[in-house]
């Protein structure tokens, strides 16, 4: 099992309730495909440096995970590509301890 990190914004936009079901269900993909999540760290609402797509602030949320293999990762980047409320994402893998 391999360390990931995945950073991704949300529109500012959207409503709390409706911002933490779109947190909800963009883990449920990571985990139903057997990844576990081992840490979700909400940074908020934060200025960009630029404007993208017309919008000048985003929610960060930072989540760290486990997961088996690339599967979940795959259809997290294409569920997030066709969302219109993820602005970004990022996901990196980590070094794996010694």
């Amino acid at each position: 099992m391999k360390k990931y990190e995945l950073m991704y914004i949300v529109n500012a936009n959207l409503e709390e309730a409706d911002r933490t079901a779109l947190i909800e269900r963009m883990h449920a993909i990571l985990t139903d495909h057997g990844a576990t999540i081992d840490k979700v760290d909400e940074w908020g609402l934060r200025e960009f440096a630029y404007e993208i797509n017309f919008m000048k602030q985003g929610y960060y949320v930072v989540t760290t995970f486990t997961a088996p293999d690339a599967t979940g990762i795959d259809e997290f980047k294409r569920i997030a590509l066709i969302n219109k409320d993820i602005v970004r994402q990022l996901i990196i893998k980590l070094d794996e301890e010694e």
